[in-house]
């Protein structure tokens, strides 16, 4: 059978990856190329780079460089209450689940520059759960970890995540829980108090807890079906006996090898449960 011919193109940003990942560890080689080559075509365009050959001397030569290729080939579109629905459905259907345990240990992997974790930090204060919570939130990019630690966001963001928050089930005035600065909004330290921030790559790295719940929404579409697969399975062996995933609106469990592990439990919503 003749396979289809690889374009030179896709031959170069192979090698690339492959050089990425040999000598920083950062590994993009399972991304869906076709959405990763759009991003490393515009960081080659705001770069001024021609070609992907000086793209990759530049990287393994510069890691100023790499820096800036990692910020643009990483998608960090995020919000705060995303979805509301999907918040609305954790406040009603796990929330009740997780007042049955002592302590709750909670993974937010691929928590891009912070606005879900705090989001889930005030659903839980809310909930007068926070104070017996852990939430671990990894990144790969240290960038975005360190913007998310300062928990400072733009105020002009804040009207629309009101909205948000409040079709979330929000049960307070949202700005109780950040002070106006200037052009910022800096949410309350004691959202941070039991928040560790830390690097994770899920395409290379292993489990690190056991978890109650798990979350990682809208990170698994940008994987190509080899890595999904490779991240399902770390989320299961990291999950307790009937803990929690909560997946992006896009993605499923249906068609992966683990999907007969897991119960719905909101419809619609991406909410799973872990059978035992």
């Amino acid at each position: 059978m003749n396979l289809p011919k690889a374009s030179l193109e896709d031959i170069e940003i192979k090698l690339l990856l492959e050089g990425v990942y040999q000598y920083y560890g950062y590994d993009f080689r399972n991304y869906a190329l076709s959405s990763l080559k759009r991003r490393i075509k515009s960081f080659m365009h705001v770069e001024g780079i021609s070609n992907i050959s000086t793209l990759q001397e530049r990287l393994l030569h510069n890691r100023t460089c790499l820096e800036r290729f990692l910020l643009g080939v990483t998608v960090n579109v995020t919000s705060m209450f995303r979805d509301p629905s999907f918040y609305l459905a954790f406040r009603n259907q796990v929330v009740p689940l997780l007042r049955t345990y002592p302590f709750i240990r909670i993974w937010h992997a691929g928590c891009s520059t912070g606005e879900e974790v705090y989001s889930m930090a005030i659903l839980l204060e809310e909930e007068k759960l926070y104070h017996r919570c852990r939430i671990y939130a990894t990144d790969t990019n240290s960038k975005v970890l360190q913007n998310a630690k300062s928990g400072i966001f733009s105020l002009r963001m804040m009207q629309e995540y009101t909205q948000l928050y409040l079709k979330a089930g929000g049960k307070r005035s949202f700005s109780e829980y950040y002070t106006a600065a200037y052009d910022n909004a800096i949410f309350r330290a004691s959202l941070r108090e039991n928040v560790i921030f830390a690097q994770h790559n899920l395409a290379t790295d292993s489990s690190f807890n056991e978890f109650h719940v798990i979350l990682c929404r809208n990170v698994l579409i940008y994987f190509n079906q080899i890595l999904q697969k490779q991240v399902h399975e770390l989320f299961y062996n990291s999950l307790c006996n009937f803990g929690i995933l909560g997946l992006g609106r896009q993605e499923s469990l249906r068609f992966t090898p683990y999907e007969q592990y897991y119960y719905e439990i909101a419809k619609g919503e991406k909410l799973y449960r872990r059978l035992n």
